[in-house]
């Protein structure tokens, strides 16, 4: 999926270099097409990392993508310059009176905090309300997802006793949703984080399904009833090394941390690390995008309505 943003957002460089289709602003506005509107919610601090993360999964179709990255208000990111999010970046208050095709909510390394501690909470439920009236279909990726499910469904998390760090072997459950259409049985993905949902809580509410999981990391994958909220507690859309960089970043900043397990080729951390969850992630991107978004939202987007 062509993705079009400006000639001058860092990512469209590192994309283009790796064959990724992007589109220019002048190019897409000479397509009679409406592109879909998807906003990006990007909670991460390293925000140029996670917009190419992003950008490349939702490249690989032929459809057009709009992506608008939003920012939070009430808390100002100390690892990019305000600068640079003047130019890229846009406030909740400055588009919640439009509507959008696709949504998604990045994590955020927050989670061993209680939610509602965390400094621009109050903010991020105004903008999971919002979406659950403006937004066709809301995907909500590890911390974001638990946060989502606790505000939407009361759902907590749990600490675990050790941080889920590294990539960990998956199952699919529903092999008939759409959502895995195309999936083999088993698949692989990375996680990195130091809570979990339970299974047990997310069976307690009859709207929620669960799509895939682990038998080390857990609950994966769920998705609510009408598709309209997706929830990854995982890391498809990492790079190749990612697990690497946040490995060594506490490594030398002496924290007790282990090597990301199934990771490095025979546990040798002087191995470059394998990349074994690439086709799964741009699958997982692309069935929401088609199935859970271009197929189901309306060509009016004033047409979408409250979920429920």
């Amino acid at each position: 999926m062509p993705v079009k943003i400006p000639n001058t957002l860092p990512a469209a460089a590192t994309l283009t270099s790796e064959n990724i289709f992007v589109m220019t602003e002048e190019r897409a506005t000479s397509q009679d097409i409406r592109p879909l509107r998807i906003a990006i919610v990007n909670l991460m601090p390293t925000k140029e990392a996670t917009e190419t993360q992003l950008l490349r999964v939702l490249g690989n179709t032929p459809l057009q993508v709009e992506p608008v990255f939003l920012r939070t208000a009430s808390y100002t990111s100390t690892h990019t310059s305000e600068e640079y999010l003047q130019e890229f970046y846009k406030t909740f208050d400055q588009v919640k009176g439009e509507k959008f095709d696709g949504c998604i909510i990045t994590g955020a390394p927050v989670e061993q905090m209680a939610f509602e501690e965390v400094a621009y909470w109050k903010e991020l439920e105004e903008v999971m309300d919002w979406a659950n009236e403006h937004v066709f279909s809301t995907l909500y990726i590890c911390w974001a997802a638990q946060a989502a499910l606790y505000h939407n469904y009361g759902i907590p998390k749990h600490p675990l006793p050790e941080k889920k760090f590294g990539v960990y072997r998956h199952r699919v459950l529903v092999k008939n949703c759409k959502l895995m259409r195309g999936f083999d049985d088993v698949f692989n993905a990375p996680h990195s984080r130091h809570t979990e949902v339970r299974r047990e809580d997310i069976e307690k509410i009859p709207t929620l399904q669960i799509l895939a999981e682990s038998e080390e990391a857990g609950v994966f994958l769920i998705q609510s009833a009408d598709g309209r909220q997706v929830f990854v507690t995982g890391h498809g859309e990492y790079d190749a090394d990612t697990l690497e960089k946040e490995f060594l970043r506490d490594k030398n900043a002496g924290k007790p941390i282990a090597p990301p397990v199934n990771y490095y080729p025979g546990g040798d951390i002087s191995q470059p690390p394998m990349v074994t969850w690439r086709s799964h992630a741009n699958l997982l991107y692309g069935n929401w995008l088609n199935y859970y978004v271009y197929q189901e939202t309306p060509y009016d987007l004033a047409m979408i309505r409250r979920r429920g």
